[in-house]
């Protein structure tokens, strides 16, 4: 008995040493990663135009840091308000953070893969052995176990880590999205905020044009009541209040489209969100640059396709370890026993211990086929994070040019609208004097009206443009916020506080 428990210790310690021997020789299969390169500039382009005083200015070194609520530059309280809203109650925010949450739990998943599993399968069982192959008589008996099995496999070729890794760049890449998602909320909100503020501005342009046309009707009226006008200037004034009217009226259109998009993105039924009248502000705040090469960092969506192709070189190296073979160490103990009298008793003890390998022969190329694919996923990949860096430079160069061109624009347009109040008073004048038909004065107004809503509208447009260059420049957030491997693996709260 001694001897024979000395030889299964002596072949459980083999077998033991062999599995340490393999550890420390394990390998990984897989491609090393490093992030592709990608065309960055080493300026933008517009630093060099002129007239861009105001619009912007070259970052500081603590510009580099986050810039928390950008929209707080804007120094609008309702802007303030409804932006931290989005941040609570947006939809589209609160889906992409479940799905955060479940890119987590994978890799949680992932790594229950390094240790054992153990499974108990206890069992009663009622049998009876068939007499009808034999003389001897059909016998019922009972079978009574508990077993206790364990298995491992070693991770000889990265496959569990590469798993892990892939899993890991994909959950990082999903808080990437995260942010991408709630910048785009928090931008599309303050566009949204300011083309509604400019509606306002038309309104307030609009009834204070409707009122002055309607003075001018009344005007025309008593001019024809005392003999010394024309009906046909009394029609033509009635015609061009009654269609401003019009216009006026039809702004409610847009303005409650703004209005309800804007209830939308802070998660509250368009029925009962109502947004009060208010100013349009007219100039932007000055927005920090940085350099170009910071603009990788600062930007969610490239930090995303940038994890998009790290995960995709892990799991190239996933499908070269199907090349190799799996070893997996197993071991069974227990008690079993046709008494359950005797069931749990030393004499009842069963055990086995000893290790399993398998390797694919032979699959038509399967294998090849496998990596392959995924070394085509990985340039792919590649060239999606190239094209959304030189998206990100566009973006950023488009709102400055549109910046800079706009500051021009709306100077110009101003001395238009003053050139045209200058042209309105001139035609009046000749009109009361009985010099020009009141058609001239129709014309000078038309021609105001329109360079008015023009300027109106040019702002609105300065305004957005601001907002679209902070968030191509990547808002407040930083890719040095993407949870390490490590954070990923951690347990965080669900929705309601609990640990999952």
């Amino acid at each position: 008995m001694a001897r024979n428990t000395h030889r299964i210790a002596s072949r459980a310690a083999g077998i033991s040493l062999a599995a340490m021997v393999l550890l420390l020789t394990a390998c990984n299969v897989g491609p090393p990663y490093a992030r592709p390169s990608a065309p960055v500039p080493p300026a933008y382009k517009e630093v060099g135009a002129p007239n861009i005083d105001g619009e912007w200015k070259p970052a500081q070194p603590s510009d580099t840091a986050s810039r928390g609520k950008w929209w707080e530059a804007y120094k609008d309280p309702q802007l303030n308000a409804l932006e931290d809203q989005v941040n609570i109650s947006n939809q589209n925010i609160a889906a992409q953070a479940a799905a955060v949450l479940a890119a987590r739990a994978l890799v949680r998943e992932a790594r229950t893969q390094y240790m054992p599993t153990v499974t108990a399968n206890p069992s009663i069982t009622n049998s009876r052995i068939s007499s009808a192959f034999g003389k001897t008589v059909g016998v019922n008996y009972s079978t009574f176990s508990l077993p206790i099995e364990a298995s491992w496999e070693p991770d000889l070729w990265g496959r569990i880590r590469n798993t892990v890794r892939s899993n890991t760049y994909a959950a990082q890449a999903a808080v990437a999205d995260l942010e991408n998602v709630r910048l785009s909320a928090q931008s599309d909100l303050a566009t949204d905020y300011y083309e509604l503020r400019a509606q306002d501005a038309l309104q307030q342009l609009l009834d204070a044009t409707v009122k002055a046309y309607q003075e001018a009707l009344d005007l025309n009226r008593d001019l024809l009541t005392s003999g010394l006008g024309a009906d046909e200037a009394v029609a033509q004034a009635e015609a061009q209040l009654k269609a401003t009217q019009a216009q006026d009226t039809n702004l409610a259109v847009l303005r409650t489209q703004y209005e309800h998009a804007i209830a939308l993105l802070t998660g509250q039924p368009a029925s009962t969100f109502t947004l009060s009248v208010g100013a349009l502000k007219s100039d932007p705040p000055s927005i920090p640059l940085g350099v170009p090469a910071q603009l990788l960092e600062r930007r969610p969506d490239s930090a995303a396709a940038e994890r998009s192709v790290a995960q995709a070189n892990a799991q190239i190296g996933l499908a070269k370890t199907a090349y190799y073979p799996a070893i997996t160490l197993g071991a069974t103990a227990g008690l079993e026993s046709v008494s359950i009298a005797n069931w749990l008793t030393w004499p009842s003890r069963i055990w086995s211990v000893g290790p399993t390998l398998a390797e694919t022969l032979f699959d038509a190329g399967l294998r090849r086929a496998t990596v392959q694919q995924f070394q085509a996923t990985y340039d792919q990949t590649v060239a999606n994070y190239r094209e959304t860096v030189l998206t990100a430079f566009q973006q950023v160069e488009d709102n400055l040019a549109a910046l800079r061109i706009l500051r021009q624009v709306i100077e110009q347009q101003d001395s238009a609208i003053e050139s045209a109040g200058r042209s309105l008073q001139e035609a009046e004048v000749r009109y009361k004097a009985g010099l020009d038909p009141y058609l001239n004065v129709i014309a000078a107004q038309t021609v105001l009206l329109s360079d008015q809503q023009t300027a109106v509208n040019f702002r609105m447009q300065r305004m957005v443009a601001s907002v679209q260059l902070i968030k191509a420049l990547g808002g407040a957030w930083d890719a040095a916020q993407i949870p390490s491997e490590k954070e990923m693996a951690a347990k965080v709260p669900t929705a309601s506080g609990a640990k999952h």
